[in-house]
């Protein structure tokens, strides 16, 4: 379920990634392009690793999110 989630999370990362990459491949300046370029790299390894420790955390059973879904959802009102 952690895994699922994080795959949100990391779609937006990459848009911004991309929009960051986009808007200073436009720049004349080569300083801004380079810190673009810099920027949007750093980006999309925080959206890697988002996805990398959701899976982590899914496969080592540390994500106790499926658990509060079931019980939540097994509970009865009486």
């Amino acid at each position: 379920m952690s895994f699922v989630i994080s795959l949100i999370s990391a779609t937006l990362w990459l848009i911004v990634g991309y929009f960051v990459l986009f808007s200073t491949s436009k720049t004349d300046s080569v300083g801004i392009r380079l810190f673009g370029v810099i920027l949007s790299i750093w980006i999309f390894v925080i959206a890697a690793a988002i996805v990398i420790a959701a899976g982590y955390f899914t496969v080592a059973g540390l994500c106790h999110i499926g658990d509060m879904m079931r019980s939540m959802h097994s509970a009865r009102p009486s």
